[in-house]
Parts: structure tokens; sequence; C-alpha cells
């Protein structure tokens, strides 16, 4: 199976440059790596061009969604499209584990990994964090795959027949950091086959905060973007309405004494926006962008 390293990046330039460095490490290589920056400035070519390996750029318009669906058709080529996000460093043995998953699952759309480390749950880990982290794990002996409701966007592997025969794509209308964008994918793309979870591929999602959208503009798509999944039938009613709910209390319940590396007020009033919103029949995902 051909795996293609994907990755859509935003204002993380040196955290683009060291995850793509620590590709070297990979045991089996993979087929091809493409990267679409949000601008061209968030791409370091001088640092792609000392790598042994060559990294196609891709242009595509801002936004995830968009991002990943121009990386998407610039890989024609491959077999596995394995999305990353730009600060989720894999263990060695990830490329070829998920190639090798592919090969003997052909029942399997997509895989999602093991995350050893999520920094998106706390101030955000470095590079060494990762390294440190990957270099006391243990790879489990055999992988018992789990069947799982949908990958988590730091890394999910896609396989590309499917996806190409039904001509799927990110939807656009969840518009900058995307904000579930991976679930709306993996809940259309589950009709054609199994999404699972791999203990065999494994990884640390440093959780960088540069590059993030503002916390009103995430407010907003957190209840934004659930209710338009559900109107449109990617999401169940008690899905979204557990996603909207846990957003709320978690906003709400931490405002007075916020954590210093999240913009929970920005969220609050982004919540309380596209509640407004909700109320007043004008809810809509692309709203996000008009705001600050």
């Amino acid at each position: 199976m051909s795996v293609a390293v994907a990755i859509a990046t935003a204002g993380r330039r040196d955290t683009l440059s060291e995850v793509l460095g620590e590709l070297v490490h990979q045991l089996r290589a993979p087929t091809r790596v493409a990267v679409c920056p949000a601008k061209p400035e968030d791409a370091d070519l001088d640092a792609f061009a000392r790598l042994p390996f060559q990294v196609d750029v891709v242009s595509g318009p801002v936004g995830l969604c968009a991002q990943r669906n121009a990386l998407m058709r610039h890989l024609t080529d491959v077999d596995v499209v394995l999305m990353l996000d730009d600060d989720f460093v894999m263990e060695p043995h990830y490329v070829g584990e998920c190639a090798d998953l592919f090969a003997a699952h052909p029942d399997v759309v997509m895989t999602t990994g093991e995350v050893l480390a999520d920094g998106i749950m706390g101030p955000g880990l470095e590079l060494a964090d990762a390294q440190s982290t990957l270099a006391a794990d243990r790879m489990p002996a055999s992988d018992s795959l789990r069947d799982v409701h949908n990958g988590y966007g730091c890394n999910m592997a896609i396989r590309m027949a499917p996806v190409r025969a039904q001509g799927l794509t990110f939807d656009e209308k969840l518009p900058l950091y995307g904000w579930l964008e991976d679930v709306d994918f993996s809940r259309r793309l589950a009709e054609y086959g199994r999404i699972v979870k791999s203990q065999r591929c494994r990884g640390v999602h440093m959780g960088v905060k540069r590059g993030r959208s503002p916390g009103k503009r995430l407010g907003y798509s957190q209840v934004a973007n659930p209710y338009y999944m559900w109107r449109k039938g990617s999401l169940s009613a008690r899905f979204a309405s557990i996603q909207m709910a846990r957003n709320l209390a978690s906003n709400f319940g931490k405002m007075l004494r916020p954590e210093p590396w999240v913009d929970r007020s920005g969220r609050v009033r982004g919540n309380l926006l596209a509640m407004s919103d909700l109320v007043r029949g004008r809810i809509d995902p692309q709203r996000a962008r008009e705001l600050s």
C-alpha cells in the first residue's frame, strides 16, 4: 500500500519544519509528503530543501477543510492519505504499520492511532517532550483493532479508493480551524467501510497553541458546527447535543478561573452569539469568519 503524509498548516512555520524533520525516523518511508500552507510564509522552503525527501507544497484556500481537500486533489497516485496535524509526531513504525493495516483489512476505510500524549489538553508540548515520550514507549506485541465513531483529526489515515469513487471531500462550510471536521468526514466515509483505532500506530500530539482560532471564533463554531452537521445528517441529534453541552459547560464553568492558554471569555462570547443566532434562525458556521 502506498501511503502519503499530508499536512495542512497555518501559523506554525517552525513547528512544521520540526515535524517534517522527524519523518526521517520512519522505518518505512511514506511514498509522498505534501503540505498545504494557509499562507506562503507558513512553509520554510529552505528547511524543506535540506530534508532527504521531497516535500510537495500545495496551494489552496485558507481553512483546514479547504486545505485538506487541496491535498487530496494533489495526491491522486496513492492508496492511503495519512492526514496529520502540523504538530503531530509519529512513532517510527507508524507509516509501516498503517500500510500493513490497510493491506490486511480491505474493509477498513479509515484508521486513527493511539495518542500517547496530547498537549491539546494543557499548555502544549515541545518537540523534546514528544521525543522523550516516544523513546519511553513500548509497542504492543499485537494490534487489537477497535471500531470507533470517528478518526481523530490530528492523525487519521484515509483509504482513497472510496473517497475518489464517491467524490467525498471535507466540508468547506466548516471554516477556519474546522471544529469537528474530522467527525463530519468520518461519518460520511463510514457508509463505505470500517473506521478503526490501531494500537500500533502511535504518536504524540503536541497541541501547539500558535495558529489556533481566536476564542470568539472557536466559541461560535462549537455551537454552530455541530448544529449544522446535525441538520445535514452527518451527526445524530444526541451526539450534536452532547458536543454543544460539553463545550458550553466547560467554557462557562472555567470562565472565572480560566487556564492561561485558553481564551475562555472569548469562547463564551462566541457561544452566546451562536445561541442567539440559533434562536433567531440565522445560525451559520460561516459567520465565524466575521468574528475576531
